[in-house]
């Protein structure tokens, strides 16, 4: 097993943050669920979307000083400025907008299908993610690998099948026009999802920016929006009723749980990969839905057991066939001039992934019923 990486405690930081990703996903979702529901007046989503943004921005903002004046001995905050403005800065842009458009298709595709057939389909980003991974970054994955994300859609699919047909949310649409319409908006959410991600990754791992600069980026330009969802979507009853209407100490910590995963993405994801990110919330999925049995009355099915046992199983075959570590070539003995280094940005981008491909996954979406407008980055 490669160590290869920062340690925290001893132990490599993609596994620390793997590990605490499962556990902070599987909080959000029951915090997230209560807050909705230990008030008879509802929060607006879309203001609590906007706080987690702003939460996300600020914590970045101040780890990038704290970096600065670890730097050079003092607070630059010209620098600081000239990190997160100035050189690629643009190219946060992009997963900004393709996360927009996803949550976008995500409400589309809520209105057009039914709760059960929505949660079944959006689960294909597992392999959309794997697939953008592949053409992307060059990700080598063997066939047992592409049997366990296989393996691993299917039960997370099990795993959120509702109980009985009746506590599935029915939508009474327009017909099969509108039924193929938000087919097309689920899958066209799942290519996004994967391809936002992995380009993410691309860029995290490719720069020699800091985690928290690229995040303050990707905050920056998420910003807009999340401030339009609050104006028009949610404008009417923000106005008449107020901005923090139906909030609770439950409804804070929801923001801050959603706030800390938005930036323990980032750290997996420049650390570990998108695929293990994946496993990681998926196991959270599982663990959430059997607290649930003892918080919130959930019942356990046989699709539910079947599930569980495939993801379970699906970890495990990942982590046993992961790609071994190339033997060393000739080539490397031989002695490199310090003049010879790559200066191209991307130029370690392969190195990075390569390490990525060979975690094991003996280590380790948010779930439940969707909330589109809850994304974290």
């Amino acid at each position: 097993m490669s160590t290869s990486g920062p340690l925290l405690f001893g132990v490599p930081l993609k596994y620390v943050s793997l590990i605490v990703l499962t556990v902070q996903n599987s909080m959000l979702v029951l915090v997230m669920h209560y807050s909705r529901i230990v008030s008879d007046v509802r929060y607006f989503t879309s203001t609590a979307v906007l706080l987690s943004e702003l939460t996300k921005l600020f914590v970045c903002l101040y780890l990038c000083a704290r970096e600065s004046k670890a730097e050079s001995g003092r607070l630059n905050m010209r620098q600081v400025y000239t990190d997160v403005f100035g050189g690629d800065s643009w190219k946060m842009l992009i997963p900004a907008g393709l996360y927009t458009i996803q949550n976008n298709l995500q409400y589309v595709a809520v209105s057009l299908l039914d709760a059960a057939t929505f949660q079944v389909t959006y689960q294909l980003k597992i392999l959309t993610t794997a697939l953008c991974s592949v053409l992307l970054l060059s990700t080598s994955l063997g066939t047992m690998r592409w049997v366990s994300l296989c393996a691993l859609t299917l039960g997370i699919i099990l795993v959120q099948l509702p109980a009985s047909p009746s506590s599935a949310d029915t939508v009474v649409s327009g017909g099969a026009s509108s039924k193929l319409m938000g087919l097309v908006s689920v899958l066209t959410a799942c290519m996004l999802s994967g391809l936002a991600g992995v380009y993410f990754e691309k860029v995290l791992k490719g720069s020699r920016k800091s985690v928290w600069t690229r995040n303050v980026q990707l905050s920056l330009f998420s910003l807009p929006p999340a401030l339009f969802g609050v104006l028009v979507v949610d404008g009417a009853g923000v106005s008449s009723l107020g901005f923090f209407s139906g909030y609770t100490r439950w409804t804070i910590a929801a923001i801050s749980l959603q706030a800390f995963g938005g930036l323990l993405v980032a750290v997996v994801v420049k650390y570990a990969d998108n695929i293990l990110k994946g496993f990681a919330t998926s196991i959270s999925i599982v663990l959430s839905c059997l607290v649930s049995v003892w918080l919130f009355d959930f019942h356990i099915t046989k699709p539910f057991v079947l599930g569980t046992g495939l993801v379970v199983y699906a970890t495990y075959m990942y982590g046993k066939y992961s790609s071994p570590s190339p033997p060393a070539k000739a080539a490397s003995a031989l002695p490199m001039s310090s003049n010879t280094r790559p200066t191209d940005e991307y130029a370690d981008s392969d190195a990075d992934t390569a390490n990525s491909e060979s975690v094991p996954l003996s280590d380790l979406v948010v779930s439940g019923s969707p909330r589109p407008a809850s994304k974290q980055h």
